[in-house]
């Protein structure tokens, strides 16, 4: 197992731009960096889904059904573009602090779950990704999907963390004008419709995606 390539080419496919990297810097933007992280390990914690799924061969199954996989599609699109309402119509907030109250670092790490285990292009993604690090000769492939996946995600968390960091530090000047903060605000929404709506889209056979 070609570990060191294997951390080499998803560092880099992290650090493309993709939906992953994109809602952490506009979480970290409009939210503060504690936001960002926060989302960003909620990202990561539903890798742990499809870690596990592709480790048991129950990924390929999903990804072979065009039902069950039309469904996880459909499921993700809807909840994307539903983010993508709800951040319109809060627009007009400019806070760069998460509420003191009412679960907000929760709901935004659950969110961050949600929206990964809901896209079909993170489990094309692993499909396609991982076997080419895997030894050919393992009659056991599964352990070795799981370490890669739990390196995947190990990486993902770090860069993604300074990732906010570094986008907090960028923007906070500029969050506290107001015309600024209702620009990003509809940036965030329309990330959000435009990669709910590109899930639609996805099929069975798509060439490999950015997580």
């Amino acid at each position: 197992m070609n570990i060191l390539g294997f951390l080499g080419a998803a560092i880099l496919l992290t650090l493309m731009p993709g939906p992953d990297i994109l809602f952490v810097i506009t979480q970290s933007i409009i939210r503060g960096k504690k936001a960002g992280i926060i989302f960003a390990c909620g990202l990561c914690t539903g890798l742990i889904v499809h870690t596990a799924a592709v480790s048991l061969g129950l990924s390929l199954i999903l990804y072979k059904s065009p039902v069950a996989f039309a469904v996880l599609k459909y499921l993700g699109a809807g909840y994307l573009i539903y983010l993508g309402i709800k951040s319109f119509i809060h627009r007009n907030e400019n806070s760069m602090e998460l509420p003191a109250s009412g679960g907000a670092e929760y709901k935004l790490y659950r969110k961050g779950i949600l929206m990964n285990v809901l896209n079909p292009k993170v489990l094309v993604f692993f499909i396609a990704f991982f076997p080419g690090f895997v030894n050919p000769a393992t009659e056991n492939p599964a352990g070795e999907f799981l370490l890669l996946g739990v390196l995947f995600m190990a990486q993902a968390i770090v860069i993604f963390s300074l990732v906010a960091l570094l986008a907090d530090r960028l923007s906070r000047r500029l969050m506290q004008n107001n015309r600024f903060s209702l620009i990003m605000h509809i940036i965030e929404s329309l990330v959000y419709f435009a990669i709910g709506i590109s899930l639609i889209f996805v099929t069975v056979g798509s060439e490999l995606p950015q997580a």
